[in-house]
């Protein structure tokens, strides 16, 4: 038999205090999974705009012409664009850590420690981010 659940209604934004890690772990596993395909369909968008270049010939690269290259080296320099790669990074690196934590916890494992696991990832996280921190930054100044 099932069973039903008020849910309350959708306009009630105080619901989100009630919420545990296990919810948290869904939203920001959404959010960071359409963060990702946001930038997959921007990441093409750019690449597209070089594909003039890629038709220049083997003369107009070694002359430094290369459309293509000069845009991204372009986007590299600008500090905005290295900001938003750690900020890539980092959703790519939380989405592939609860997605793990995900699939062990649907083979079983870590049943008991879901909130537990859910924080490590977080931090991990963190950690890795932070460290990237200079390799991302490195000569942008």
């Amino acid at each position: 038999m099932s069973q039903s659940y008020n849910r309350g209604l959708i306009e009630d934004f105080a619901r989100w205090r009630e919420f545990e890690a296990g919810m948290w772990a869904w939203i920001f596993h959404k959010f960071t999974g359409w963060v990702l395909i946001g930038y997959l369909f921007t990441h093409i968008a750019v690449l597209s705009t070089g594909i003039p270049a890629a038709g220049a010939t083997e003369a107009a690269i070694m002359a430094g012409e290369d459309v293509y290259t000069q845009t991204i080296v372009s986007l590299e320099g600008l500090l905005l664009v290295r900001i938003l790669e750690v900020g890539l990074l980092a959703v790519a690196v939380f989405h592939m850590l609860n997605g793990t934590r995900l699939l062990l916890v649907d083979l079983g494992v870590g049943l008991d420690a879901q909130d537990k696991s859910f924080y490590a990832s977080l931090v991990l996280t963190g950690a890795i981010t932070v460290a990237s921190v200079p390799t991302f930054i490195a000569g942008a100044f």
